[in-house]
């Protein structure tokens, strides 16, 4: 049984993860409200409680867009940290490209679609989903944002290796692997542990 750190859990279980997680893997869930019960209380900044090397997977939804752009490398250091020498990172945040262009139309505050927590506008991707800030959840607030390009490069300046990443829809999926692994492995684990049900846009961008 291996295991995989989901960092920001919620209240979403392994069930709510990509397919590839559903069989064989051991679900360590890492939150900073401690009201949603998870396994860890911390933060994506310090993640002391989790000891270095002791998971094969870390798998981040939307987390990475809720720390200052100064401490993006300091979060991404700490996924690596904690991976064992062989194992992977599943990340997902916002792509900014396209809600830069909703901006553009004039179309900040209209709903681009429907999430569990209720209607998403580029406002809330832009600066955090503002029912949840409006109910005193402050650091549910957007603090810097992501493309393809530099997401890539501060993985990379985390220590992931080798990266793949791909855009789905207003997201942004990726895979970084911690040791030096061939292009052609990343993408089995792209298409292993990134989604299956989303229609993927443009090519994969392997580095």
């Amino acid at each position: 049984m291996k295991d995989v750190l989901h960092v920001g859990c919620g209240r979403a279980t392994i069930e709510k993860m990509t397919p590839g997680f559903q069989r064989d893997w051991r679900e360590i869930r890492f939150d900073i409200d401690p009201g949603v019960e998870p396994d860890i209380v911390g933060t994506t900044t310090d993640m002391e409680a989790v000891a270095d090397g002791s998971v094969d997977a870390v798998y981040s939804s939307h987390n990475i867009e809720h720390v200052y752009a100064h401490q993006v490398k300091q979060v991404l250091g700490e996924f690596r940290r904690v991976l064992k020498p062989d194992g992977f990172l599943v990340v997902t945040c916002p792509d900014i490209q396209p809600v830069a262009r909703f901006v553009a139309e004039g179309k900040l505050t209209e709903p681009l679609y429907i999430s569990p927590a209720g209607p998403i506008s580029a406002l809330d991707i832009l600066y955090g989903h503002g029912k949840a800030i409006e109910n005193g959840q402050e650091y549910m607030a957007h603090r810097t944002a992501f493309t393809v390009n530099t997401l890539g490069a501060a993985m990379r300046s985390a220590g992931f290796r080798t990266t793949g990443i791909r855009k789905y829809g207003l997201e942004l999926w990726a895979i970084g692997v911690a040791a030096d692994s061939a292009s052609d492995l990343v993408i089995k684990l792209m298409a292993d542990y990134l989604p299956s049900k989303l229609t993927p846009q443009g090519a994969v961008k392997v580095a």
